[in-house]
């Protein structure tokens, strides 16, 4: 049985712009990983701890592929994150889903490169799975409060994480939508996985800004239309927040919180301290 702790939330910074949250404190964590994308903001709402992360840095100054998603995820556990929400604009890759339109994900295809994507680099080593990387629990959550929003939602779809910055050419546009893909972004991946290794549940709610390069009849993805329909969608992703925020927290039985478990390919009592240094709060339960 797990009792949710605090709720890590990662996406922009205009997201904790909410009515009514109390902003407890600015948590400067230092991570075996280096430093996170920004300080963590601690905050209760709704009578809940929240610790919120803009995984692009507050000002916008990172971009997807430097992100460093080992150290933003090791700072979440720090903070004693249980779940993280995580909140990201993509391309629409179907017609059904229209710019505005939110997507709870349910499954990843990574065509990122060059990404560090395990804090198992040994010489501990871990196999974790990742069939189902999303938690349904949150996302089932999620997707209640959603629809009590009055936001359209479809829940489940399959997300590709490309590498970035750039947009897909229009070739890969049409590749993607032939391999039955629903939408397209660049900053899920490996944030799953390391949440995943975290032991942390996690669930994406994905925000539809455009229609890609794939659509004759809508305008090329550009930031500038990418942005007015994001600010339309922060709005509707505070109200989604709000109504989650503002359930009684649910107690379920989940599996993401021990996911280690079976994942582990050593004996974590052989290992010397240089080796556990860098995952120590991920095993630390284990020892």
């Amino acid at each position: 049985m797990t009792v949710v702790k605090r709720t890590g939330i990662i996406g922009g910074s205009g997201l904790y712009a909410m009515q009514d949250i109390e902003i407890l404190d600015e948590l400067d964590l230092n991570t075996p990983w280096g430093s996170p994308s920004s300080p963590l903001l601690l905050a209760r709402y709704h009578g809940q701890e929240i610790v919120f992360l803009p995984r692009h840095g507050s000002g916008h100054n990172i971009p997807p592929h430097k992100i460093n998603y080992r150290a933003n995820i090791y700072a979440m556990k720090l903070a004693g994150v249980s779940q993280i929400i995580s909140i990201s604009a993509v391309g629409s890759l179907r017609q059904e889903i229209a710019p505005g339109d939110f997507v709870l994900i349910d499954q990843f295809i990574d065509r990122t490169i060059d990404r560090e994507k395990t804090f198992f680099d040994g010489p501990v080593v871990a196999h974790v799975s990742m069939a189902e990387p999303i938690c349904s629990c949150l996302q089932q959550s999620l997707f209640k409060a959603s629809k009590q929003a009055g936001i359209t939602t479809h829940k489940d779809g399959t997300y590709l994480v490309m590498q970035g910055p750039q947009f897909s050419t229009r070739a890969e546009s049409m590749l993607y939508r032939s391999w039955g893909m629903d939408v397209i972004g660049m900053t899920n991946m490996p944030e799953a996985k390391l949440a995943r290794e975290a032991e942390m549940c996690y669930a994406t709610i994905a925000m539809c800004t455009d229609y890609d390069c794939w659509h004759a009849d809508e305008e090329d993805v550009s930031i500038s239309s990418v942005l007015e329909v994001m600010h339309g969608n922060i709005q509707k992703a505070q109200n989604l927040l709000h109504v989650f925020f503002k359930q009684t927290p649910e107690t379920h039985n989940c599996a993401c919180q021990n996911t280690l478990d079976h994942g582990i390919f050593a004996d974590l009592s052989q290992q010397n301290d240089e080796a556990l240094r860098p995952i120590h709060a991920l095993v630390k339960r284990l020892l």
